[in-house]
Formats: structure tokens, sequence, C-alpha cells
């Protein structure tokens, strides 16, 4: 599972310069493995809820969301970061009947250090378990990575090296303080068996090639193991899959909290879940996490200043947002104070509005900046003092995680909800 930035692996050779990228496409790209914008603005995200046919999440879904928490909902959801769902209101049906209900999300292992922007779903999943008290399961697809890499005699390419990086990303998500008593981190190589196989071989049987050959793009050159991959994506969804946490049962509700590029995925479970006698998961869609360059570039796992990574410095954030984060600033001071910033281009403003919690001091900051009262300098200032603040508290944190604290949220086990 690929989480919520727009990310690529380099391809350049070792030593050599990656070739320049190609001009942007003339419509929005959106798949599990590629994801394109055509505008520096970002993917244009009214356009992509008709495509992909998914609902908006509206006001009165937020205020469903307030009246049986008895908390404001969370900021993501407040400024339309998750944006889009399916089947969101079957979830509240079941909890206004005090029915407890599933969360899913994951990871797909590219790189040993994670950054800001893989934070996103499990902040909101977070949340989610929080609020709800309810259990969670999360698939690190070190698989995944495995099949999709291109280069399988590479030391880097191994399985070894994939499964490897499922453990130190096993180690960031335990960091952001989910409840051991409720959270299942399982890596699809470790984990992969039994009832959760079962579920695998049913999705399989009732999906075609020309099926996911449609929904995923394959062809001639697609390996074997990249086609069945999606059934085992899916097979999370069924609370079968893992009997020590439901004691069998075929029909809890599963809600999963992911990037919009993860709902080919998802579509597909939704559409073969009826043939086999199991309940169709929900979903929460969220925006994609914009890289410095721009909301238009790609994050590139071998360019280190297209993103904020978790073990980047106090210095190292202060550095890469003044140099690196695309300004939507005019040229001088001078036709800035005239004509203001624009926000919707500006990458400083938009981690903000991920970042930031007070929203009375968002729209301050949005207000002086698009008026030109605030300089561009002075807008990365207000995010360079955030991320350092959030990154210190993350990374004190993580240095508590040890091997021992991973095993016991990787152990299969019954889980207290």
């Amino acid at each position: 599972m690929v989480n919520n930035s727009v990310e690529t692996e380099g391809q350049g050779e070792a030593g050599q310069p990656e070739q320049p990228p190609p001009p942007p496409p003339e419509e929005d790209i959106v798949t599990p493995h590629t994801v394109l914008a055509s505008s520096n603005k970002g993917i244009d995200y009214d356009k992509l809820v008709d495509r992909f046919g998914s609902s908006r999440i509206d006001q009165p879904l937020l205020e469903r969301f307030e009246k049986l928490t008895g908390q404001k909902p969370h900021r993501f959801l407040r400024r339309n970061i998750f944006f889009s769902h399916r089947d969101m209101h079957r979830i509240l049906d079941a909890v206004e009947k005090g029915k407890k209900f599933y969360l899913y999300t994951g990871r797909g292992p590219s790189s040993s250090a994670m950054h800001v922007g893989h934070l996103i779903p499990f902040i909101m999943t977070k949340w989610l378990q929080d609020v709800f008290d309810v259990p969670l399961v999360i698939q690190l697809t070190d698989d995944e990575k495995y099949l999709w890499q291109k280069d399988a005699t590479k030391k880097d390419n191994s399985l070894e090296h994939y499964h490897s990086l499922a453990i130190e990303n096993a180690k960031d998500i335990v960091a952001l303080g989910f409840d051991v008593n409720k959270t299942f981190i399982f890596s699809d190589l470790d984990f992969v068996g039994g009832d959760f196989y079962t579920n695998v071989l049913k999705v399989q049987k009732h999906v075609t090639f020309n099926q996911v050959k449609g929904i995923f793009g394959f062809d001639e050159s697609s390996s074997i193991g990249m086609i069945m991959f999606p059934a085992i994506q899916a097979a999370p969804s069924f609370s079968s899959s893992f009997p020590l946490i439901f004691g069998g049962k075929k029909d809890v509700p599963c809600l999963i909290p992911c990037a919009i590029d993860q709902d080919p995925y998802f579509r597909m479970t939704r559409d073969v879940a009826p043939r086999i006698g199991l309940q169709k998961p929900a979903l929460l869609h969220s925006t994609f996490f914009p890289a410095l360059h721009g909301a238009s570039s790609k994050m590139s796992a071998s360019d280190m200043t297209s993103s904020i990574y978790l073990t980047d410095t106090a210095n190292q954030i202060k550095k890469k947002i003044n140099k690196y984060a695309f300004s939507g600033g005019k040229d001088t001071v001078e036709e800035h104070r005239e004509k203001g910033g624009d926000c919707e281009v500006d990458v400083s403003y938009m981690y903000l509005t991920f970042f930031m919690e007070d929203d009375d001091k968002l729209e301050e900051i949005r207000q002086q900046y698009s008026s030109g009262q605030m300089l561009t300098g002075e807008l990365k200032a207000e995010l360079i003092k955030v991320l350092q603040k959030i990154m210190a508290e993350f990374q004190e944190k993580r240095k508590q995680v040890t091997d021992e604290t991973v095993k016991q949220f990787m152990a299969p086990r019954k889980l207290n909800f």
C-alpha cells in the first residue's frame, strides 16, 4: 500500500544525474503507482471525486462525526484534507446502534526514513481509533515493494531489504502513539497464510485478469506477482482474515483511511465482497501531500530535498523550507505588498494546513499572506516553527521505540475492544 504522498523511486544510475522531469500531463493522472498533476495547484479533487464515483465529505457528515464523538472533527476533516468517502454513513449508523467497527490502513515500505507526508493517514487513523475506541490493523506491504522494483539482483532490492524497511517503518508508526492493546501491525512476508490467505484466494478466484488489467493497467510485461497482489491488499478489509482478533466473525465493518490513489484497490474489493459473502469496506480518502518543490512535482526517494523526513534535524528542516519550498509570493517585495501571495500554490501554506491545529491562526496567516502584509520569508518562518516542534516531539518518542516494542505490536493476538 502506498500512502498519501506523490512519491517515485529515483531512476538514475548511481553517480549519474537523473533526467529532467517530463512536462506536466494535460490532465491529472491518479493511479496507485502514478500520481501526476496537470497544474501547480495540484490535483483537481472535485473532478477526481466525479471520476471515481465517491462521495464528498459534507457539513452534515461532519456534524454526525461531532455528535457521535462529542469532539470537534479532526483538522484533516475540517479542512477537506480528508475530503471524500465511500459508505461512511454506514459506519456511523453502526456506531449509533452501539456496534463496533475496525480500522485498516497501511504502508508500502520503500525507504528506511519516512517523511512527513507518510504520517497523514496514520495521524487520521490514530484520531479515529481514539475517538471511536476501535481496533486497528496496519498492513506493511513489503511484498508489494519487492514485486514492483525493477532489478532483483541489486542488494537493496532483495526481499530481505524490503522486510527490514517494514520493521523500521513500523517503529515510526508506533512512535505516533497507537494503543498496543488495540493495534496489530503486520508484514505480509511474515503474516500471509491461514484464514488471511483463504480470503486472498477467494478474491483472486472472483477477479479476472481483464478486470485487474483495466483497473491497474497491467500488460504483458507485468509479473504474475504484480497481477495477484491486489488480492493481498484486499484481504485485510474482511474481519474473517483476523480470527485471533475477531473470533471468526465475518460481519465486523471495516473503515479504511487512505490516500485516494489507493481507491482502485478497494473499488475492486467492494465489487467482489458480496460475491464471496463478505461486507464491503468503507473508505475515507485524503488528498496528496505536496512535494516541497510544488504540488505538481513528485517526491523522489532519491531526492532528500523533495520533502521533510522524520530524521531531519531542526537545522535541516529550516534549510529545506527556506531553500526548496515552492513560493506563491511575487518576484519583488514591492509587487508582493501590492498584489499579495497565492496560497493555492504556496507549499509552506499548504503544509501549514496539514500541521497547524489553530484554525483562527491559519486563517489569519492566509489573509495576511494573500493581502501582501506577510512576506514569503515570514510565512516560511511560521512553518519552520511548527514543523521543528512536531519533529522534535516525534523524534523523542521514536527513540523510545525498541525492537521489543515492535514485536509486541506485530505479534498475532487478540486485541482489547
